[in-house]
Parts: structure tokens; sequence; C-alpha cells
């Protein structure tokens, strides 16, 4: 069997009520494929309803340390995506680093 040198991480968020994205999903909810040497995101996923919306995340989201502090990220979501779901995003990411750090740190003890 290959061994991957990737893992996938998934995390989810209450949507804010009345948006596209609660009517369809309830949630908003991420996965990223992130490199277990470098810890980067190589790819990634989002619940939002429209390709440009999935797209843009998808190329903020590249390449971010996933090990790092996640703060740069959070502010990088905050000035450039002004939409009411911004929180939920960013409660997303918050759980998907404290997962992926979890199970990498768990994984090296």
């Amino acid at each position: 069997m290959e061994q991957l040198s990737t893992v996938i991480v998934t995390a989810y968020a209450k949507a804010p009520q009345g948006t596209s994205m609660y009517e369809m999903y309830k949630h908003a909810g991420i996965v990223l494929e992130i490199d277990k040497v470098t810890h980067q995101i190589v790819d990634a996923e989002f619940t939002f309803i429209t390709d440009l919306a999935q797209n843009y995340f998808k190329r903020m989201l590249i390449g971010f340390d996933m090990s790092s502090n996640l703060d740069e990220l959070l502010e990088r979501v905050d000035s450039h995506y002004f939409a009411p779901s911004t929180g939920s995003v960013t409660v997303a990411l918050q759980s998907a680093q404290k997962r992926y750090l979890e199970k990498i740190n768990s994984k090296e003890a």
C-alpha cells in the first residue's frame, strides 16, 4: 500500500441563520489536505455555494503552514472576506488547526 505524504483534516462551525450557507448546509465546513512534513495546506474545500468563493478561499489557504500561528491567516480572511459567515469560517479554521495539531503531536509522542 502506498504511503501518503498528506492528511485530510475536516472541521465545521454553525453557519449564520438567514444565509444561503445555512439554508443549504446549516454549517460552514472545511476540508484541508495538509502535507505531514511541511504542515502546509496543499488543497482546500469549503461548503460555499459558489465556485468563485471556493476558488478564492483555496488560493488564500494553499501554502499556509498549519503548525504556525493561525492569526495571520485569520487576519487575511477577515480583511478579504466580507460576508455574514466570516465568523463561522474563522471558527472552522481554528477547529481544523486544533484537530491537526492534536493528531500530529499525538503521533510524535
